[in-house]
């Protein structure tokens, strides 16, 4: 097993290095092939690990296995190994990251079959599920900041990937700096943990802090930086902006790194620090707080985009917020559920989209749609399927691991509840909408466009049709008591978040209230897939322009999206921009570049006078040595 921990993110490196290093002279055939395989070969190597961690599990051991491949460098008593962790909660991430990974790159063989920069793409995503794996196989801090920081550049590499449209550059830039802010929060958080452990490793920082009282400060400070780096990760508030104009990069971008896997890392980080978040009850209170609030501003902000991969990145943020809301009641395997469901129906969501655009001509407007449902069969199924599934509506995924962090939430306190629910409800009415508008009513495209529809080829509906196999299944691992479950995924986890059960006060709803939250949950979101198909299909009530849609209201703060870009522009953009302007033209072109300037300028000047005294005539030349000479003796003469 020790070969395949590091052969696992190894491979994808490789695939990196072979396509990056030969992408002008592989054929795309050759490229899909090592871009596809290697995943797929990660993928085989990830179910055989969850394979012995699960063999540990059910032999009544934690699962976790620790392998140091060397040490990286030491300073003083600091020692960092180069190590990775197989635990129960790594082995999931794994699976994640690998089986939807290659769904993806499967995908993208077709989608991306016409781009010039086939390879190129290619190679990055290889690169990315390389820094995803060192990322969720880390065994310390310090290795899991390096696949941080590496999915942050490859993140800045797919969003602007068609780098000539100056747009998408702008929103590879705003997403790199959005998420530096963060990054610097995780980095001041590990010296921290440094001098307050003296130790990155996981096992070394947690038996330690099993032995802190809640409310330590300084576990305060480091949980709240390193809930920092997490709302830049994963777009929380006020870091959000930046993952809705991350839709500029390829749509199997948006679904792999927005959607199913690097998002989802800020989740993934707190879940792995557990036991320290659990000893900062203020941070845990103010995770939930900004979960539920993005969740709801997400929702709010989704209700009237037009722009099917716009609905789709606010809805991302949306249900972050509910993993985060999950995190902060204490809820870590019902955060950690919603991640898994989450990259099944958003992924599908994502790539069907992407199927859309594929038969529209690159169109992304959904006022220019409809009418799709007849020549995209299997597009139309499959994404209706992962919109009932994130709608929250049983029996599929998305209602289990959604109303598991509901359950919570109201156990701790019912406004959280109640804040969560009108949530769930808004994702309701916004994805049927974006059902409704893009394969419902008369097609409202060009004649050119109507004449080229068509369903995807079979490289893009197969992943679809597995995705959507898991968004109807995927429930079914973590399944409540109350509905006669055995709640294997909590049972598996367990290891993982021990610490962390005994000092969160056990959780506990009878039966009839569990329906009761249940049932709410499921008519609401029921009742707002009606409410939208009556307003978007029998009454055909689709938005027509701009400028005639957008009145005023409620309706105009949610498509403007609450002024949030122009606030942060008036706030942070425009004074950076005047003071950048102050220091290039007064510090920096008047007093530094005057100073040095002038300096020259003096001398310059001064030589140019002294010059004129090189004439080049022999007589003048020796005048002027008599005249120093006598200088000389007036001076010896004056000082005697």
């Amino acid at each position: 097993m020790k070969e395949l921990i590091w052969l696992l993110p190894a491979i994808p490196l490789l695939g990196f290095l072979t396509i990056g290093l030969l992408r002008n002279f592989l054929p795309k055939s050759v490229v899909s092939l090592i871009g596809c395989g290697s995943i797929l070969i990660s993928f085989v190597m990830s179910c055989l690990l969850f394979k012995e961690v699960y063999d540990a599990r059910s032999a009544g051991a934690d699962g976790s296995f620790h392998f140091e491949l060397f040490q990286w460098f030491s300073v003083g008593e600091l020692r960092v190994n180069l190590s990775f962790l197989l635990d129960p909660l790594s082995a999931m991430m794994l699976l994640i990251i690998t089986g939807v990974g290659f769904l993806i790159h499967v995908y993208s063989v077709s989608y991306m079959s016409k781009d010039p920069g086939f390879a190129k793409y290619f190679s990055y995503l290889n690169l990315f599920i390389f820094f995803m794996l060192l990322l969720v196989l880390g065994s310390n801090y310090l290795v899991m900041f390096i696949g941080w920081e590496g999915v942050g550049l490859c993140s800045y590499l797919l969003i602007g990937f068609w780098f000539r449209n100056s747009s998408y550059a702008r929103a590879a830039k705003k997403a790199f700096v959005m998420n530096r802010i963060g990054d610097l929060g995780f980095l001041i958080a590990m010296f921290f943990i440094v001098v307050h452990f003296g130790t990155l490793e996981y096992t070394g920082v947690f038996s330690q802090a099993l032995g802190l009282s809640s409310g330590d400060g300084v576990i305060v400070g480091i949980t709240l930086l390193l809930f920092l780096a997490a709302t830049g990760k994963s777009a929380q508030i006020p870091l959000f902006t930046w993952l809705p104009d991350a839709m500029a990069g390829p749509t199997p971008v948006s679904a792999l790194i927005h959607a199913a896997t690097m998002v989802t890392a800020g989740i993934y980080m707190i879940a792995r620090s557990n036991i320290l978040f659990t000893l900062a009850p203020v941070t845990m209170q103010l995770i939930a707080i900004i979960g539920v609030a993005t969740a709801l501003i997400a929702a709010f902000i989704a209700l009237t985009q037009n722009d099917i991969k716009k609905v789709l990145a606010y809805s991302t943020v949306s249900q972050l917020g509910y993993m985060f809301l999950g995190l902060g009641v204490g809820a870590f395997t019902g955060a950690f559920f919603h991640v898994l469901t989450h990259a099944f129906f958003k992924a599908l969501l994502f790539l069907g989209a992407g199927s859309v655009i594929h038969a529209m001509a690159d169109q992304q407007d959904m006022r220019e749609m409809g009418g799709l449902k007849k020549h995209m069969p299997i597009t139309h199924s499959t994404m209706l399927i992962a919109t009932i599934a994130i709608s929250g509506i049983p029996p599929l995924a998305g209602f289990f691991s959604k109303d598991e962090i509901l359950a919570h939430a109201f156990a701790q306190s019912p406004v959280l509840w109640i804040l969560g629910f009108l949530g769930a409800l808004g994702t309701a009415f916004y994805m049927f909408r974006l059902l409704y508008l893009t394969f419902y009513g008369d097609f409202r495209g060009t004649a050119a466009q109507k004449s080229q529809l068509h369903e995807s080829p079979l490289t893009m509906t197969i992943p679809l049709m597995i995705l959507a196999v898991l968004s109807i299944f995927g429930g079914a691992l973590n399944i409540p008591e109350a509905l006669s479950g055995r709640m294997w995924l909590g049972e598996f986890l367990a290891p993982v978040f021990a610490g962390t059960n005994q000092r969160i006060e056990p959780f506990h709803l009878s039966h009839q209230t569990e329906y009761l939250l249940m049932g709410l949950s499921a008519v609401g979101a029921v009742a707002m897939a009606i409410w939208a198909y009556t307003k978007y299909v029998r009454r055909g009530d689709v938005p027509k322009a701009d400028t005639d849609n957008v009145s005023g209201g409620l309706y105009r703060l949610s498509y403007e999206k609450l002024y949030i870009d122009q606030l942060y522009d008036a706030l942070v953009s425009k004074p950076l921009q005047a003071a950048s302007k102050f220091f290039h033209n007064v510090v920096d072109k008047l007093g530094i570049d005057g100073v040095v300037n002038s300096i020259g300028e003096l001398f310059y000047s001064s030589g140019k006078g002294i010059r004129l005294l090189q004439s080049g005539h022999v007589g003048f030349y020796l005048f002027m040595m008599v005249i120093g000479v006598v200088a000389f003796m007036l001076y010896g003469l004056l000082t005697l």
